[in-house]
């Protein structure tokens, strides 16, 4: 999915999706000419009473599809839906600008996952029977799924659980798709009409345009910091390089783009900072330590003094529950209103046996999380929830 959202381009998976779809279609049409796929007329409803030896026509199947339904579907509902479920869980920030931002990274992925999936089928439906293919297809879009937790959190750079849960929910804008198929159907052949997209493209042709800007964007912003890492002295290059797969939770790639830049300037704060977090969420505190206390020694207020609450995270996690308090009482002395500061203040103060004031600080961090600004409040969300479990086991 990375290498999806750096070198794919919106007109390459449209047009996979466009050719998949229609190879699928020419492979399942000789399974419903066979009449497999054939729903027979009632013989009630028949209308060759006065010929009883002619069969009646039979009916098409409700699912039967042109070759550009799919990508209208994933690029009208699908793809939307998705957004706005994240969105709603995740809470990443206005619909408008999450959707100018992620909407055609998305869309790519999606569609190349879709793509993806179904070839396989298009063999399957050419040589097996109604029943395999069946088959075949459930676990095809078990392995979607499967593609688009990897596509949700790459794009969005949300957590494993947030991004199941988005997978998971993206299937209710489908579901109402299926429930209102025939006027769903009606209306998106009429979008397809080569009438309506030559208006379309005529008027909003700029707007269409813009659509894809976000994964442009994000393109040529990573070729330019590959083009700048070619320069051996560009420290900053590999430090933004690093925040790039740091946010599509490819640890291992932002690991050696930070490793490289502190190699190159050692005075790199920002990428020891860095170093530093991510050794501490994969639990290796020694080197998370070492990361900290270079920062720390270079600049104690550096990010508005997060180096002090993320050393005594590093030390809640050791049980130096003493050294985490002399950090986290400095560091809320400086921020007190910062729900996760306040959490991990408690935390130090509880595992020193003092529960009334850990008590007061959980309050403090639910509080805090409670009044943050609007835009805080995804970051925020999760101290909430912790301090308010602690609190509630104090009482």
């Amino acid at each position: 999915m990375s290498q999806i959202l750096d070198q794919s381009t919106l007109l390459f998976a449209s047009v996979a999706v466009l050719v998949v779809s229609l190879l699928l279609q020419l492979s399942v049409r000789p399974l419903i000419n066979q009449g497999h796929l054939v729903i027979e007329v009632a013989p009630e409803n028949r209308t060759t009473e006065d010929v009883p030896n002619v069969p009646a026509p039979p009916v098409r199947p409700w699912f039967s599809f042109s070759f550009y339904t799919p990508l209208l579907i994933l690029a009208g509902i699908y793809v939307p839906g998705t957004l706005l479920v994240t969105n709603l869980i995740a809470r990443l920030g206005a619909f408008g600008a999450v959707f100018q931002r992620d909407y055609s990274p998305l869309l790519a992925c999606a569609s190349m996952a879709w793509a993806a999936v179904h070839m396989p089928l298009i063999v399957v439906a050419w040589f097996a029977p109604i029943q395999i293919l069946a088959a075949f297809a459930a676990i095809a879009y078990l392995y979607f799924a499967v593609l688009m937790f990897f596509a949700v959190r790459t794009v969005f750079g949300i957590e494993n659980r947030v991004a199941v849960g988005s997978v998971c929910l993206s299937i209710v804008p489908v579901a109402a798709a299926v429930v209102f198929w025939g006027p769903l159907q009606f209306i998106l052949g009429w979008v397809a009409s080569p009438f309506f997209l030559f208006y379309a493209f005529y008027y909003l042709g700029g707007e269409f345009r813009s659509l894809g800007s976000g994964l442009r964007r994000s393109q040529n912003f990573h070729r330019m910091l590959e083009s700048a890492a070619i320069n051996p002295h560009d420290a900053e290059a590999q430090y933004q390089l690093g925040l790039i797969y740091q946010h599509r939770r490819q640890y291992t790639a932002a690991i050696q783009r930070f490793t490289n830049a502190v190699t190159i300037d050692p005075r790199e704060t920002d990428a020891h900072f860095q170093l530093g977090r991510i050794a501490r969420q994969q639990g290796r505190l020694k080197d998370a330590l070492g990361h900290f206390q270079t920062v720390l020694d270079q600049d104690e207020k550096h990010h508005q003094s997060e180096i002090l609450r993320e050393l005594g995270a590093v030390y809640i996690a050791a049980r130096q529950y003493q050294d985490a308090r002399n950090e986290l009482a400095e560091y809320v002395e400086r921020r007190p209103y910062d729900s996760e500061g306040l959490l991990y203040y408690g935390q130090a103060l509880e595992g020193l046996g003092d529960a009334a004031a850990a008590r007061e600080m959980y309050a403090r961090a639910i509080e805090a999380a409670r009044t943050a600004p609007r835009y805080l409040r995804r970051s925020t969300a999760q101290w909430s929830r912790m301090a308010q479990k602690l609190y509630n086991e104090k009482k």
